[in-house]
């Protein structure tokens, strides 16, 4: 039988692991995940299927590197008024991500890198990686700069030819073109629908919740979105993120 050939660290078996691992395999990605509403048109696991998808496409290309199962449910209390949304404290996400670090360092992984896909996660992510860093021999690599993010979603869409901007991305033209670039059958094209554009108050979102800003939980206009700008989203953030793992790898070697 051939070698295993996904990057999915759930798809092997443990002796594949094993010997990824002896092969030089040692670099995890763990992306973190959301369970919630995205609009009319959108699944609830989109976090969690873009997740899975920026997780394989960054192992993918490190080459060195197996992707975890994506953590979900999430921190997504601000969506709590839309049925389907299921949320956890920040805490128990945090001591779930703990969990995560530790299991896989104890197995021999050298690097495990954290990659939120929801930006309720940004901030735990932010908050425990130092704390875990100290406590596992693994480096621990923290990729969650919220701005810098949404900035890589906006880049894509340019990059793809939409000349079009979202301030704060929920459920609008960036993220219905990535999960029309992973799977165009789970957008309900017959339910686009617009929401809120421009200046967005991002802690009025947190406090009040996203009811408080939008009624059918879109941000920005989702009719912009193609595929073609969900793969050209999916390369920016890509690139950028396997450019900033490699240089935190090289740093402590």
């Amino acid at each position: 039988m051939s070698a295993p050939s996904s990057v999915r660290l759930e798809e092997r078996t443990w002796p594949e692991v094993e010997t990824a691992l002896e092969n030089g395999r040692r670099t995890a990605i763990v992306a973190v995940g959301s369970i919630e509403q995205h609009g009319p048109h959108l699944p609830l696991n989109m976090d969690a299927l873009d997740g899975d998808e920026l997780s394989r496409r960054i192992a993918e290309e490190l080459g060195d590197a197996l992707a975890a199962p994506t953590i979900r449910p999430g921190c997504s209390g601000h969506h709590m008024e839309f049925p389907g949304t299921i949320t956890v404290p920040p805490e128990t996400l945090m001591d779930l991500i703990r969990a995560y670090c530790r299991s896989l360092d104890d197995h021999g992984f050298e690097h495990v890198v954290l990659v939120p896909t929801h930006g309720g996660n940004f901030a735990p992510v932010s908050t425990v990686a130092p704390d875990i860093a100290r406590e596992i021999d693994a480096n621990v690599i923290a990729l969650a700069d919220l701005d810098d993010h949404m900035a890589l979603l906006n880049e894509g869409l340019r990059d793809a030819g939409i000349d079009y901007q979202e301030d704060v991305i929920h459920a609008g033209a960036a993220e219905t073109a990535m999960i029309l670039a992973i799977d165009e059958g789970s957008v309900r094209t017959d339910r686009l629908e617009a929401g809120p554009e421009g200046s967005i108050s991002t802690a009025r979102l947190l406090s009040e919740g996203f009811e408080s800003i939008t009624e059918n939980g879109v941000l920005g206009d989702p009719d912009e979105a193609t595929a073609e700008a969900g793969e050209a989203i999916f390369d920016a953030v890509t690139d950028a993120y396997v450019e900033r793992i490699e240089a935190e790898r090289d740093a402590v070697r």
